[in-house]
C-alpha cells in the first residue's frame, strides 16, 4: 500500500529530538494535498527517514495522536485524521519547524501582491529601501469556512523576485522561503501583543471594531544575519492562544 511521504529534517541538536521530528511531521501532514495517502510509513520507516531511533519516533507520533491529527491501529498501521480539528493553539517553542507547523493546516486565499512603501516602523530592517515586495493572506478554518487571521508580508524584492505567489495558497511563507527558494534561516525573532481590531481587520475576520485580536510580528534572518521577510499577522482572539516554552539544560 502506498504510504505518505512526509519532509525532510535538518535536526538541531540543541532541541529535543522528538519535538522537532513531531513538529516536522505535524506540518508535513497539515500541508499535504486531498490526494496524497492517509496511511504513514512505518515507525522503523520514519525513524529511518528522520534519521532518529525508534523510540524517539514513538515519542513524536505519540504527540500527534493526543492532538487527534492520527490515528494508530494495531496490526493495520498509522494513518492521518484528514477532519481533524486544525484550530490548536500557537506555540512558539524555539524552532523553524514549530513555526511553520503552526502556520499550516488552513486555507489560504492570496488577497494581494505588490510593491507597497514601507512603514516607518520597519525601515530599520530593509536599510536603504524605502518599498518592499508586499503580500496579504486571508487564513480560513478548513472545516467552517470562518477567517481566522490575516498575514501581511514585506519581503526583500531580491526574493520576492523568485516567489511565486501560488506557493503561498499551499504553504506558510516560512516553508517557500526555506524549502522553495532555498533562503537558509538563521533565526526568526516574534514579538506578541495584544491590540484592538482596526477596520480593515475587523472587516477580513469578520469581528467587531475594535474588539480584542493578537497581533503578532515575525522577522526572519538569513544566514548572513540579514533581513528577508518581516510578518504581521493579526489572530483573531477568541481562536488563539500563544504559548512560549523555556527549557533549562
Amino acid at each position: 500500500m502506498t504510504t505518505f511521504a512526509p519532509d525532510s529534517l535538518a535536526l538541531n541538536r540543541k532541541l529535543p529530538l522528538w519535538y522537532q521530528v513531531s513538529q516536522s511531521l505535524r506540518a508535513s501532514i497539515l500541508g499535504r494535498r486531498p490526494e496524497e495517502p492517509l496511511r504513514l510509513p512505518t515507525e522503523d520507516r520514519l525513524a529511518e527517514h528522520y534519521g532518529v531511533s525508534v523510540l524517539t519516533m514513538r515519542q513524536a507520533l505519540k504527540e500527534l495522536e493526543a492532538e487527534g491529527l492520527i490515528s494508530r491501529h494495531r496490526r493495520r498501521g498509522t494513518f492521518i485524521e484528514p477532519h481533524a480539528k486544525r484550530g490548536a493553539p500557537v506555540r512558539l517553542l524555539g524552532s523553524v519547524d514549530a513555526i511553520v507547523a503552526q502556520q499550516s493546516g488552513e486555507r489560504t486565499t492570496l488577497l494581494g501582491h505588490g510593491p507597497e512603501p514601507l512603514p516607518a516602523d520597519l525601515a530599520e530592517h530593509f536599510p536603504g529601501r524605502t518599498d518592499a515586495m508586499a503580500y496579504r493572506r486571508l487564513r480560513c478554518d478548513e472545516e467552517s469556512g470562518e477567517p481566522t487571521n490575516w498575514a501581511h508580508n514585506f519581503l526583500r524584492p531580491d526574493i520576492a523576485d523568485r516567489l511565486d505567489p501560488a506557493d503561498l495558497v499551499r504553504w506558510p511563507m516560512t516553508k517557500v522561503l526555506r524549502d522553495a527558494l532555498g533562503v537558509r534561516i538563521s533565526r526568526i525573532t516574534d514579538t506578541v501583543e495584544a491590540r484592538l481590531a482596526a477596520p480593515e481587520t475587523a472587516r477580513l475576520l469578520e469581528v467587531p471594531l475594535l474588539s480584542p485580536i493578537l497581533y503578532y510580528t515575525g522577522v526572519t534572518y538569513d544566514a548572513d544575519g540579514a533581513v528577508v521577510d518581516v510578518a504581521r499577522i493579526h489572530y483573531r482572539g477568541d481562536r488563539f492562544s500563544f504559548t512560549v516554552t523555556l527549557e533549562a539544560h
